[in-house]
């Protein structure tokens, strides 16, 4: 739900969250969703390099980026924010800077995490009016704990390894055969290889024996 205005949030009576109005949507893929677990288990344990080399390896940066400068740019916009209350904390701001740092480093921003983005700073504004002195890193800790455990853990290892299978099931009888064809192509590869070198040596071969033998008969024909 990418639209969580006041408006769209209703509260059951047991405490589950109901969202209204869904014109505003967006999807994660699997594989945003394994880097964004990856950043936010780095960005909770201050740990900026890794989340420059999660942002480099995902492709959300260019490859020839240099982790070390855009972990020091990370370092600065993200650093201040822990250990303080929501009351005392822009999200706004701090976006805002993570999209000029992200400019400057030719960072691409998926659609879709912009829209993940708008969430937040409407989870934000709801925050300030519920509990202006809510700390939402520690609050929100938990479920991002779980959540990623669900998404780079043994779950999700497990979960991978099910839907690899039928793939794999595939792949795996034919494996050898096409192991000995590429093994096969390889010796008629070095077997041509090493025919054309033989063919370049004789003809070398040849054309000096006739230079020699021409050297010869002139030589003949002189006395």
């Amino acid at each position: 739900h990418a639209d969580m205005h006041p408006g769209n949030i209703l509260v059951a009576p047991d405490g589950r969250y109901i969202a209204l109005d869904f014109g505003i949507v967006g999807s994660l893929t699997e594989y945003d969703k394994r880097y964004l677990a990856i950043n936010f288990l780095a960005f909770f344990n201050r740990d900026y390099h890794r989340v420059a080399t999660a942002h480099i390896e995902s492709g959300w940066a260019p490859a020839d980026t240099c982790a070390e400068d855009l972990e020091a740019a990370v370092r600065t916009v993200c650093e201040p924010i822990f250990n303080k209350p929501l009351a005392e904390i822009s999200f706004g701001i701090v976006l805002m800077r993570l999209f000029e740092t992200s400019r400057r480093f030719h960072v691409e921003i998926q659609p879709q995490l912009v829209l993940l983005q708008k969430t937040l700073l409407n989870i934000e504004g709801l925050g300030r009016q519920l509990d202006p002195q809510l700390d939402l890193w520690q609050t929100a800790r938990p479920f991002l704990v779980k959540w990623m455990d669900s998404q780079i853990g043994v779950r999700a290892l497990w979960r991978n390894l099910k839907n690899e299978a039928p793939d794999w099931a595939e792949i795996l009888p034919s494996l050898p055969r096409k192991i000995s064809s590429l093994v096969d192509e390889k010796r008629r590869h070095e077997m041509r290889d090493a025919y054309a070198h033989l063919i370049a040596t004789q003809r070398r071969q040849n054309f000096w024996l006739a230079v020699i033998a021409l050297i010869l008969l002139v030589s003949i024909l002189l006395k």
